[in-house]
């Protein structure tokens, strides 16, 4: 009588996820300063990609909300080329002209004074007056401006019919104004001037940085101020700007519109927002090259880790454990490397995102995009850079890498 039969069926071991991936990190365990020089090529890639993206949209931000702030309504107009050469001349009426539009919410203006230097006494050189210009200015031009007053205050009605002067603010620099008041005093022309204020930068107006502001009564009586305008300064409604801005020219000037030149000052800070995305752009490609690199040296690093490690490959092959498991193991640990210094350059890249936006006073604005593509990137970069060593480790016979260990 025949008893049962007990078959054993022998079956290959199987590697969960899980356990792949201890196997894999165990691998790079053994190996740390090697690991830690591979995994720092790829961080020093994706942190300087991170970093760009940071900045550049921690700095558009930044000019977005400068010009919401602002506001892009703000329309110039200045003298051009006369038609036979030279440069033109508003009229006095253009002001007063041009706040006739219809759309124009706000009309202030400027006049230069050519033949008049500003000094901070009578003891300094007539050569050295510090390129500060002095321009006559209408009380409201800071409120069309939106312009502000780092320390002392704006020209009143008072103010503007004496010998007063606010400084803007590179000029108050060179002058060596700290702070403004009745006994800080500047040579203007032939007298001296009390600096009742000193502006912050005018964004929309840098040439107002450099110049000493005083009332137009003023300028009239003591400097010879003539009158006419070398800028005027104009608020539209925001919907009524292009329509505004095509009559400027005619409004200002109907005698000779050719020589009136029109602007718009917002749109210099567009451009200079176009110009830094293609400065990005450029540091991108940089970062990419860098990263790149890392990618190289993981590749290199799993292949002298496939040479080294003929033995290990040989024993476990001749456990039992099949091609798949050990083109999976070593696949693994390039993947695991990769994402190691991924994580690292997207953290590094964050803080040095944070650190320049605090130093230049901005809101710090990382998109999570970039920082998710970055480390994803990482990933790919390290299955492509790991798979030929991987498939090189499982097309080793049991036979062959324990008699070459």
């Amino acid at each position: 009588m025949n008893g049962p039969h007990h078959l054993t069926r022998l079956t290959r071991a199987r590697l969960s996820p899980a356990d792949l991936l201890r196997v894999g990190a165990g691998g790079l365990r053994a190996r740390p300063t090697r690991v830690f020089l591979s995994a720092l090529g790829i961080a020093i890639g994706i942190a300087a990609m991170v970093a760009v993206v940071g900045i550049s949209s921690s700095s558009r931000a930044a000019l977005d909300a400068q010009i919401g702030r602002l506001g892009t309504n703000l329309l110039t107009v200045a003298p051009g080329n006369a038609l036979f050469g030279g440069r033109a001349t508003l009229p006095e009426e253009s002001p007063a002209m041009i706040g006739r539009i219809d759309g124009v919410e706000r009309v202030t203006s400027v006049g230069k004074l050519d033949r008049i230097s500003v000094y901070r006494h009578d003891r300094i050189p007539k050569g050295e007056s510090g390129g500060i210009t002095v321009y006559a200015v209408d009380l409201d031009l800071l409120a069309t401006l939106k312009a502000r007053v780092a320390a002392g205050a704006w020209l009143n009605a008072a103010t503007a019919r004496y010998p007063a002067v606010v400084l803007g603010h590179t000029a108050a620099a060179r002058l060596g104004v700290t702070r403004p008041g009745p006994d800080t005093q500047v040579l203007i022309g032939d007298a001296y001037h009390a600096v009742v204020g000193v502006l912050d930068p005018v964004e929309l107006a840098p040439e107002l940085d450099t110049a000493a502001l005083v009332g137009g009564g003023t300028a009239r009586r003591r400097l010879g101020f003539d009158g006419h305008p070398s800028t005027v300064y104009v608020r539209g409604r925001d919907d009524a700007v292009p329509r505004v801005r095509e009559l400027l020219a005619a409004t200002a000037n109907p005698e000779h519109p050719s020589e009136v030149s029109v602007s718009r000052p917002s749109d210099a800070l567009a451009a200079k927002q176009a110009a830094d995305q293609a400065f990005t752009g450029l540091l991108l490609g940089l970062g990419a090259v860098a990263l790149l690199v890392g990618g190289v040296g993981v590749a290199n690093t799993m292949v002298i880790s496939v040479l080294e490690r003929r033995g290990e490959i040989g024993l476990r092959r001749a456990l039992g454990a099949t091609r798949g498991q050990i083109r999976g193991q070593f696949l693994v640990e390039a993947v695991v490397l990769s994402a190691l210094g991924g994580l690292a350059g997207a953290a590094l890249g964050c803080l040095v995102t944070a650190g320049y936006a605090l130093s230049q006073g901005w809101r710090t604005a990382i998109p999570v995009s970039a920082v998710s593509a970055g480390v994803a990137a990482t990933v790919v970069i390290g299955a492509l850079a790991g798979l030929w060593p991987a498939v090189r480790a499982a097309r080793l016979a049991p036979t062959q890498a324990l008699s070459t260990a």
